[in-house]
């Protein structure tokens, strides 16, 4: 099944993917918390490096093998990434994606599984916030200051550096197993971040992105296109634990991720088994230590309207579960 290859950090743990970029929430004790999923409005301080790792690792509903003989087993998403802050308002990024898709075939008696890095995507965040008018993020705040509407829009492309063409169980042609798009993939998304004032321990964060796909033409022959992607997150982080001395803090986190995939095209024609809109839900927490967080959680889908839902495991609506884990360093 595909899988968005890039996604912002923390976004912190964002997105892509997400899917995620990097934020100062997601490395300090102080400031608006990180969802897990979403995308923090937060950019990286002027000439700082952060280092990012996310682990999206999914667990596919199985169903009779007699009806379906061949089905998605599980995937590892891995993410790695780099960020630098080259103004407060400036954050750049590099991620590269490393994909695990193991599949099982023949009724379960074999198994099949690709891997190898995907494909590489450059990412560009521009932050500013509301304070008596719009304005770029300043060289520092305040922790008043860090209580305004702060907004970010974000911006990115992949380059085709994963194998689109690796062949798939005895050499068929199955995209969905493939490393990589064959072809740029362009992202543009917006946030918005808001710590209460009244109750500084909790925030909230909107997430909104929009990824556009292209037609590629394999080896066989054969042109895919996948579905563009329009995906809306919410996110609520509420500090529960905080040790300044010890530079020591703990949040819990809650989201919502609602996701539209339009159909993919395989030789100019939609096929109907792919696509639909998923409603996720999002449990987890995340620890910060000094210049390091480390967030986890659990994601699972609460409502879905797929296009051809019989005939589509192995696709986002049917996961168990997604296990989410991240860490990120900033110096």
């Amino acid at each position: 099944m595909r899988r968005l290859t890039f996604a912002l950090l923390t976004l912190s743990g964002l997105t892509f993917a997400h899917h995620g970029v990097a934020s100062l929430g997601a490395v300090g004790l102080e400031g608006p918390g990180a969802p897990l999923e979403s995308s923090s409005s937060a950019t990286l301080p002027e000439g700082s490096w952060l280092f990012y790792t996310k682990l999206d690792s999914v667990k596919w509903k199985k169903y009779s093998f007699s009806e379906f003989p061949d089905q998605k087993d599980r995937s590892d998403f891995w993410m790695f990434g780099v960020g630098y802050g080259f103004k407060p308002w400036l954050s750049l990024y590099l991620f590269v994606p490393y994909n695990v898709k193991k599949e099982l075939r023949d009724g379960g008696e074999k198994s099949f599984t690709s891997r190898g890095f995907a494909d590489v995507s450059l990412m560009a965040v521009l932050g500013f916030k509301y304070d008596r008018g719009l304005r770029l993020l300043p060289k520092k705040e305040s922790l008043e200051d860090m209580m305004d509407w702060h907004f970010t829009l974000y911006g990115g492309i992949s380059l085709p550096t994963g194998n689109a063409n690796k062949k798939g169980y005895q050499g068929e042609f199955a995209p969905d197993m493939a490393l990589g798009f064959g072809k740029p993939t362009l992202t543009a998304g917006f946030t918005a971040t808001k710590q209460f004032v009244n109750l500084p321990e909790l925030t909230f964060t909107l997430d909104t992105s929009y990824l556009k796909f292209f037609e590629h033409k394999y080896n066989t022959g054969d042109k895919y296109k996948f579905g563009d992607e329009v995906r809306v997150n919410t996110a609520l982080s509420y500090r529960v634990f905080k040790d300044v001395q010890r530079s020591l803090r703990f949040d819990l986190l809650t989201e919502l991720n609602y996701l539209h995939l339009q159909k993919d095209k395989e030789n100019g024609l939609k096929l109907n088994d792919s696509g639909g809109d998923i409603l996720y839900g999002v449990l987890g927490g995340r620890m910060y230590y000094k210049r390091a967080s480390l967030g986890a959680g659990v994601k699972f889908p609460l409502w879905k309207d797929l296009n051809q839902q019989s005939q589509q495991q192995g696709a986002e609506g049917k996961e168990k579960y997604r296990l989410i884990m991240t860490f990120s360093l900033m110096f």
